[in-house]
């Protein structure tokens, strides 16, 4: 629930693994390089110093240069500050590091609104070099009344920007607010306002820093010796306990001492917390480290589950769904921890459950229409079938416990529409599906994806690959909601005719099995209205229960299907959140694209 370090540099004549060893032996297990002055390492420190800290599990963070803020109006210092920041954003790249610290500067006397529009275009210009590298932008909670950085400041940005997250920094809130952070409750209430105001993705977990601070009507003064102020951790420790939070907590404080008594202090309320005595059982056979493990209390048939806003009722938690051992209540614990990441993908679509009741070695069968006993609480999606004639109400999944409901129906993978249910006839996304065929290769669809990728660049269109989970690989390329389905699946088809023209002993287009073998076959048939495919982390009913996961085009030659699973999948998402969070933003028009491919939207039909 909250994993603790410091921030600092290694001292100087120790190895790299011996700092490491001695952070865990410590009961350090996270760590923040604080670049704030200069750039000591280069791109090879970092990569070997971040794969040493990966292999121990120790997770890390960069502070940025101190100078390196957003609300600088001099174009040739902004143009330093943005270089700043995005030569450290590739170091923690390399690092492995999730998030990069910065402050966002001071205020200067200047109206918020003309600030704000400010630091916009400094990350505009920021997120071209660096918005998609998968490295957060941590903007940090201010402790000065002069400075930008009040959490609505940051909600703001975070909003409007993918890359940007918050840091919240516990001492500059307690000393902005006049010693506002005393009770468990006032920690709730930032928390509270955070879970509200926040992407869930983007808080799971939530990077925090923590010190005692000394303090005025105008915030922060300095940091003090941990106990010599009047902030303490242990009403943080209960409230993120109570709130179900992922914190990471770094102490700022200057000294060593300091570090060990916040350590000690979270360790011993944790462990008070562990040993309370708490409502029902775990959901969760506790063969996988899940960030987040729902409880429910056994009824006479059934178990309800607890601690949720929506009522929901659960059954055999303990059936094994996968040959690896893994269980019904471990699929519904997965599905869980992964709300605030996977929530945003779905919400507002219709979706086509893919039911495995007695689990993946089972029968299986399709549902588009809702049960009847779905929760009364859960949102319908009435659409018209041409096919079956009439209208088919389709569950939705808008929440966590939707996803949880989802699970225990046996829903081992979830398949959303490409639409949203607002507007059912325009498609948001063009989705490539390279499938292999029998008698393919991985390294096939690898050298497939890598020329789709090509060729998409050399349309000017972005795209986002994800793993399909089983033997493929899926393509995205985000659109403006303004492309109907035949529109898509043209542009679709005429690509892949290319690429298979272009390659046809790779390449694939024909619908016909037996003609396909031993190539990559392009279904451009997914783009249209009511078909349907796996969505991005949703899990796959296959051994193992690996994870459809997105990925960076750079990874292309490095990744195998299966590298992410159940089990596997949460260190990588700590690290890098949601790189699929651009599909949702569109922001593309086929237009120029249908011009070079000689396509006539107007003709589609």
């Amino acid at each position: 629930m909250i994993t603790y370090g410091y921030s600092g540099l290694p001292p100087a004549g120790i190895e790299d693994e011996e700092f490491l060893d001695g952070l865990l032996e410590q009961g350090f297990g996270a760590f923040e390089l604080a670049f704030t002055k200069s750039f000591p390492w280069n791109k090879p420190r970092c990569s070997s110093f971040g794969k040493k800290a990966a292999d121990r599990g120790i997770k890390l963070s960069v502070h940025a240069p101190y100078f390196a803020v957003l609300t600088i109006t001099d174009e040739e210092r902004a143009k330093k500050c943005r270089g700043a920041l995005e030569h450290t954003m590739n170091l923690a790249s390399e690092l492995g590091a999730g998030v990069v610290v910065t402050h966002l500067g001071s205020r200067r006397g200047q109206e918020p609104e003309l600030l704000m529009d400010i630091m916009r275009r400094f990350l505009d210009q920021l997120a071209v070099k660096v918005g998609e590298i998968g490295v957060g932008l941590g903007l940090e909670t201010t402790g000065r009344t002069n400075q930008m950085g009040s959490l609505g400041d940051i909600s703001l940005l975070s909003s409007e920007y993918g890359f940007v997250r918050p840091t919240i920094d516990w001492a500059h809130v307690h000393a902005i607010s006049g010693g506002g952070l005393r009770s468990v409750e006032d920690f709730e209430a930032v928390l509270g306002f955070v879970r509200e105001n926040f992407a869930g993705w983007k808080i799971e977990p939530l990077h925090t820093h923590f010190s005692d601070v000394l303090y005025d009507q105008k915030g922060e003064i300095r940091h003090l010796p941990y106990g010599e102020g009047d902030l303490r951790v242990n009403p943080l420790v209960e409230a993120t306990y109570q709130a179900g939070f992922r914190l990471t907590v770094i102490s700022e404080s200057r000294h060593m001492p300091s570090h060990r008594a916040i350590g000690a202090e979270i360790k011993a309320r944790l462990d008070s917390l562990s040993r309370s005595e708490k409502e029902g059982r775990p959901v969760a056979s506790g063969a996988i480290a899940f960030p987040t493990v729902p409880r429910a209390a056994e009824t006479k048939t059934r178990f309800r589950l607890l601690d949720y806003h929506y009522p929901l009722r659960l059954s055999n938690l303990d059936k094994p769904f996968f040959p690896d051992g893994y269980t019904k209540g471990d699929l519904i614990s997965y599905y869980a921890s992964l709300a605030g990441m996977l929530v945003p993908h779905l919400e507002g679509r219709a979706i086509v459950m893919a039911r495995f009741p007695d689990g993946i070695s089972a029968k299986s069968f399709y549902e588009k229409q809702a049960p009847g006993h779905q929760p009364s609480w859960m949102p319908l999606a009435p659409i018209p079938s041409s096919h079956r004639g009439g209208i088919i109400e389709y569950v939705t999944a808008d929440r966590p416990e939707s996803l949880m409901w989802l699970a225990n129906m046996g829903c081992v993978e979830i398949h959303p529409w490409l639409s949203r249910i607002d507007s059912v006839e325009i498609q948001n996304y063009a989705v490539f599906d390279l499938d292999p065929a029998a008698g393919s290769t991985w390294d096939q669809v690898v050298s497939v994806a890598g020329l789709l990728k090509e060729a998409l660049d050399h349309l000017g269109l972005k795209s986002y690959p994800k793993t399909s989970g089983s033997k493929g690989i899926h393509v995205y390329v985000p659109l403006e909601p303004v492309h109907e389905y035949p529109r898509v699946r043209t542009f679709v088809h005429r690509v892949g005719h290319l690429l298979a023209s272009a390659n046809p002993d790779n390449v694939t287009m024909d619908r016909r099995i037996p003609n396909r073998h031993g190539k990559v076959f392009i279904d451009s048939g997914q783009n249209r209205a009511g078909a349907t495919i796996a969505a991005t982390y949703s899990v796959r009913p296959r051994p193992g229960a690996p994870v459809s996961t997105p990925f960076r085009w750079a990874e292309l030659d490095t990744i195998r299907p299966g590298d992410w699973t159940i089990a596997t999948i949460w260190d990588r998402l700590d690290r890098n959140g949601d790189l699929f969070a651009p599909v949702l933003q569109g922001g593309q028009r086929l237009n120029q694209a249908e011009k070079v491919l000689d396509i006539d939207p107007g003709a589609v039909s």
